[in-house]
């Protein structure tokens, strides 16, 4: 089985949070509680539907991470997206979505 952690958007600004070995949810991948067991699992899910339904996080979800070289890293490319930011640089020059100059 793989390694799981709990990750969610913060609902006061939807920053991707994960939650940490103390409760807590911590803006880095690296600071996540990691847990194994399915007891450990049920537990991270019932807390993540506990700070939804406290208004704290929304989209709370467990996801399968894997130690690469001492860094926690998402297997889906989606949590990678979430957790390390695009996957690719913007083009010279690009100055992002806005009004037409």
């Amino acid at each position: 089985m793989a390694d799981k952690v709990l990750t969610a958007n913060r609902l006061s600004d939807g920053i991707s949070v994960w939650l940490d070995a103390s409760g807590a949810w911590a803006e880095s991948l690296q600071d996540a509680r990691v847990v194994k067991s399915a007891e450990d699992i049920a537990a991270l899910e019932a807390m993540g539907k506990a700070a939804f339904l406290a208004n704290t996080v929304v989209d709370a979800n467990v996801i399968d991470v894997e130690n690469r070289d001492g860094r926690l890293l998402p297997l889906r490319m989606r949590e990678r997206v979430r957790a390390e930011g695009p996957t690719i640089d913007y083009a010279p020059g690009y100055k992002g979505l806005g009004p037409a100059a």
